[in-house]
């Protein structure tokens, strides 16, 4: 690798050539300030406040390749000032309620301000007004907080091939905007919140439904049931001050209790009960040959990016209702004959990583006997300020278990939130089934890994094999599906996740700033959390869940039965793409 020397405040420094100031900059402990920089995501120099001195010029380090004798400086009255000014004129078009917004304390925006000395706007002049745009049930648009960074556009369009948003008119009227200026609920977006995980500001947020959740928990005659994802636990301490990664399922578990909620389950059953189903739906096809490849419908985010770009395939996707619809099904049509509640009085709450689950929620297609499965959807970010709503301590909380029958799970369920584990969980219990035995070894690191599309192959006893394929990140998926398409690849089981990571990093986990992002790749930190989660599980595959047997023995019957479709299954629809 060819390296190149340079100079930055009089620190010399070596660095492979390609690289670019700021990130050469941060190697040595030097912070250059940014804004519409975000590592591997977004290049544009749009927004100059990373602008550093060479020469006489005063030049965007972002995109500012090192260069052999380079002198840089980054810290002179007139860089100093250069960005003062940029943030200034910012500031001077933004709808300053500090106070009000929920990125209050984690604006990239707000934070340069106080690190560039910023007190007094001297420039004051016209400012734009727009609406916001609450028209989609996963997230809010707010236009007059919007620093036109473009981070949400080259999230959307380069890393999930959406392209819902991009720039439209030019000058001082230029804006965010969607095809035609319809609401974001129109259009493309398939609710996957990668463009608010993007946003320095506020711009983009999810839709929030805590006052919703407060008044139910608030009603005597409801009966309010809360469940969580995995990718949760490995999260939800970062909003009050823990590490990237850290393992916090008791204490979110004992917060929950304390919150009102009168029973706390774990999704992770249901992602057991989904490998049941989804396991016994592969070996059908399998056995028919047809349908084939089968791919997964735990994403709501991936579904609806099949309903709008390849309608043509969505026979092909499993018909099995995600984990977190799974278990609102049940607790309303199992679980409150059992406790003699009427369904109609339960509400269900999911604590999930992801906004589009909020989107899920409330789908006419995820429903029973006139009952939403799933009444309201919470990120973790919204679960962390219900907790600090009620003014629980977090970190001093005891570590508490989940009830049952609907809280036991296995590692095979827990891995369900990083790229790999729904389809690790599943080569896990179809082997078994398939070869009769009880495989030790278990652990398919083969799917795991951030590698944008992984391949591999399972070989059962009798000679058969199962070729599998897991993406993640929407642009990773279309290349995937082109390749299915043109024939090119065959496959027999695919997994998608739409989130890059999975659902450790989905859009509604705790927001890390591009600087710290640039330092921790937070999807590998959180998934390693979620594989030690597993190997601390006294079970690790999915049929061998002990609730998961007794439900079937009671209520289902036999994975894939005519009640297991009933409440378990269901089917997609066709939506345009204009």
């Amino acid at each position: 690798m060819e390296m190149v020397k340079l100079t930055i405040d009089g620190i010399e420094v070596e660095v492979p050539r390609g690289t670019t100031v700021i990130e050469a900059a941060r190697q040595i402990g030097i912070n250059i300030p940014s804004l519409c920089y975000l590592k591997g995501v977004s290049h544009t120099s749009s927004c100059r406040v990373c602008v550093v001195e060479v020469g006489p010029r005063l030049i965007a380090s972002c995109t500012l390749p090192c260069e052999n004798g380079m002198e840089v400086k980054t810290n002179t009255p007139k860089v100093r000032e250069a960005r003062r000014t940029v943030v200034e004129l910012l500031l001077s078009n933004h709808k300053r309620e500090c106070t009000s917004c929920n990125r209050s304390e984690n604006c990239e925006l707000q934070t340069l301000a106080k690190e560039l000395n910023i007190r007094d706007l001297r420039f004051e002049g016209e400012r734009i007004s727009y609406e916001i745009d609450n028209s989609s049930p996963s997230l809010v648009r707010d236009q007059e907080k919007c620093v036109l960074c473009g981070r949400c556009i080259n999230t959307c369009k380069n890393v999930q091939t959406v392209g819902a948003i991009d720039f439209s008119r030019r000058g001082f009227n230029t804006r965010v905007s969607t095809a035609l200026d319809k609401n974001i609920a129109d259009t493309v977006c398939i609710n996957c919140g990668q463009c608010i995980m993007a946003c320095p500001v506020g711009a983009l947020t999810e839709k929030e439904n805590i006052k919703d959740v407060w008044n139910a928990l608030a009603d005597p005659e409801k009966f309010v049931v809360v469940q969580t994802a995995p990718a949760v636990r490995v999260a939800l301490g970062e909003e009050f001050g823990m590490p990237i990664g850290t393992r916090v399922t008791g204490k979110m578990v004992a917060a929950l209790r304390r919150l009102g909620f009168d029973k706390v389950f774990d999704t992770d059953f249901a992602a057991d009960l989904t490998i049941m189903e989804e396991g016994t739906e592969l070996l059908t096809r399998l056995e028919k040959g047809e349908r084939l490849p089968l791919m997964t419908s735990c994403c709501p985010g991936w579904v609806k990016f099949v309903e709008h770009f390849y309608p043509e395939l969505i026979d092909n996707l499993s018909t099995c209702k995600s984990p977190h619809e799974m278990e609102g099904a049940l607790i309303k049509h199992y679980l409150a004959e059992k406790l003699g509640v009427d369904k109609k009085n339960v509400v269900v709450v999911s604590i999930m990583p992801c906004v589009a689950k909020k989107f899920e929620g409330q789908r006419e297609e995820l429903s029973n006997a006139n009952l939403q499965d799933v009444d309201y959807v919470l990120t973790t970010r919204e679960l962390a300020q219900m907790i600090k709503e009620a003014g629980i301590d977090f970190t001093k909380l005891p570590d508490e278990e989940f009830d049952n029958p609907l809280g036991e799970s296995t590692g095979a369920g827990v891995i369900f939130g990083a790229t790999g584990g729904v389809m690790e969980a599943a080569l896990r219990t179809v082997y078994d089934l398939l070869s009769g035995q009880d495989l030790e070894s278990i652990d398919y690191v083969q799917v795991r890994g951030t590698t944008g599309i992984k391949e591999a192959e399972l070989t059962l006893p009798n000679g058969k094999t199962i070729r599998t394929a897991v993406a993640h990140g929407l642009g990773n998926a279309r290349q995937l599906m082109e390749l299915v398409k043109s024939g090119e690849k065959h496959y027999d089981f695919i997994e998608v996740m739409a989130c890059p990571g999975g659902c450790v990093t989905g859009g509604g986990q705790p927001i890390v700033d591009s600087r710290t992002q640039a330092c921790i790749d937070v999807k590998v930190e959180r998934a390693k959390a979620i594989y030690d989660e597993d190997k601390d599980m006294p079970i690790r595959k999915s049929h061998k869940n002990p609730y998961i047997i007794r439900l079937y023995e009671e209520f289902l019957g036999k994975p894939n039965s005519h009640k297991a479709h009933e409440l378990l299954h269901t089917h997609y629809v066709k939506r345009d793409r204009f």
